[in-house]
């Protein structure tokens, strides 16, 4: 048995992971660019997402942590080759999210540099490469970004000051909207909790070695501390972004988050903010690829096998792709938004394990939670399936 100090620091991590997948370049330009266009009701948004995004978390790290089983191999007691579905829809998800996070590598180079964001998102592949080759490296790569997690954290909290966001109204948008946005509610809940980063945090437990029904308090306590961590940060950014814009200054289209850091804070914030949002973007690129290819690797020894061979080429990939299109913010929205399309089925199959006896034992799935997941799954299906129809074709428009 586990001591309770390693327990905790097992659950602090998890915590940690699925915080720090889900507070990617994504997350700050999807947050800055839903604050320009819809103002303070943007805090309803956020609102709502977190209300989502804990449901999610408390209902996959529960089962999983009660099974013992990885989210594919759940799925595939479900019902047979269910867990290829749902690993490949992991997969392009990881896909989408990992040409977002390439572009957000570009964007950071080019506040630091100037050069082209493709010009910068190719370099940066090379190095991410390069990190996940060289182990000592990684090491070393990982205790930088918790640096500058902390960086980016106090730079936030220094920006919103600095920009002295409407609080007051903020607040009352939060509970009473002006404006409407279904794309923003799919594509922060996918962007927090969507495709492959919910289940990181819950593998991270597998791996670890904790499981068991003994643990759901504990596991509860880290599933709402990870959303909490990630929704604090989000918040920051929102009354920072909304400062700027109840100031009538113009945001750049091109790099909104780094455009509100340096009207806000000058061009020293700036420039810290390009080093934050590149080696962000870096973390995220492994983190992507590690968990996608960890969805597929357990079908075949093959694969296990040569599983550095596929997060290699998960990696050069994605860069292709990113340097092939460009338009780096559209594309950190639109991974946001298709991982939101992913999560109705991803959390459909763990509530359809939760009544599974033969996966769950004897553990009984508290009936409000499953309602909440039902719930989420009907939302969610119905908001991704119109802005599918309705407003992702405008991003390309």
């Amino acid at each position: 048995m586990k001591k309770p100090e390693s327990n905790r620091s097992i659950l602090l991590g998890a915590a940690f992971l699925m915080a720090t997948s889900a507070v990617g370049p994504g997350f700050l330009t999807q947050t800055t660019t839903f604050t320009q266009t819809l103002a303070a009701s943007f805090g309803f948004v956020i609102l709502i997402s977190i209300i989502i995004d804990i449901g999610v978390q408390m209902n996959i790290w529960r089962i999983i942590t009660v099974s013992g089983k990885r989210a594919q191999e759940i799925a595939n007691e479900v019902l047979p080759g269910l867990g290829i579905f749902l690993a490949a829809l992991v997969v392009l998800g990881g896909l989408a999210f990992n040409i977002g996070n390439i572009g957000g590598a570009g964007l950071g180079t080019n506040v630091l540099f100037g050069v082209s964001p493709e010009m910068g998102a190719l370099f940066s592949g090379l190095i991410a490469i390069g990190i996940f080759l060289v182990r000592e490296a990684a090491r070393i790569m990982d205790r930088f970004i918790q640096v500058l997690g902390f960086l980016m954290i106090g730079l936030t909290v220094f920006v919103m000051f600095q920009s002295q966001p409407p609080v007051g109204e903020a607040i009352i948008r939060s509970f009473i909207p002006e404006t409407l946005d279904f794309l923003a509610i799919v594509t922060l809940v996918g962007g927090t909790v969507g495709g492959y980063i919910t289940f990181a945090g819950g593998h991270r437990l597998l791996d670890a070695g904790l499981s068991g029904m003994k643990n759901i308090p504990e596991v509860n306590k880290s599933a709402v501390s990870a959303i909490g961590l990630a929704s604090i940060i989000r918040i920051f950014l929102f009354l920072a972004t909304l400062g700027v814009v109840a100031q009538g200054l113009d945001i750049n289209p091109e790099n909104p988050p780094a455009s509100v850091f340096q009207l806000a804070a000058g061009n020293i914030g700036y420039k810290i903010f390009g080093v934050v949002m590149w080696s962000a973007a870096i973390s995220s690129v492994i983190g992507a690829a590690y968990t996608s290819v960890s969805f597929i690797k357990t079908f075949s020894p093959v694969l296990a096998k040569y599983e550095k061979f596929l997060i290699v080429g998960f990696i050069t990939v994605s860069t292709a792709i990113f340097t092939s299109i460009g338009q780096p913010v559209t594309l950190l929205i639109l991974a946001g938004a298709l991982n939101g399309l992913i999560l109705p089925i991803s959390l459909g199959v763990i509530l359809l394990a939760a009544h599974n006896k033969k996966i769950v034992g004897e553990y009984n799935h508290p009936k409000w939670l499953t309602g909440f997941g039902i719930l989420i799954v009907v939302v969610m299906a119905y908001l991704g399936g119109y802005t599918m129809i309705n407003q992702l074709p405008e991003l390309f428009s």
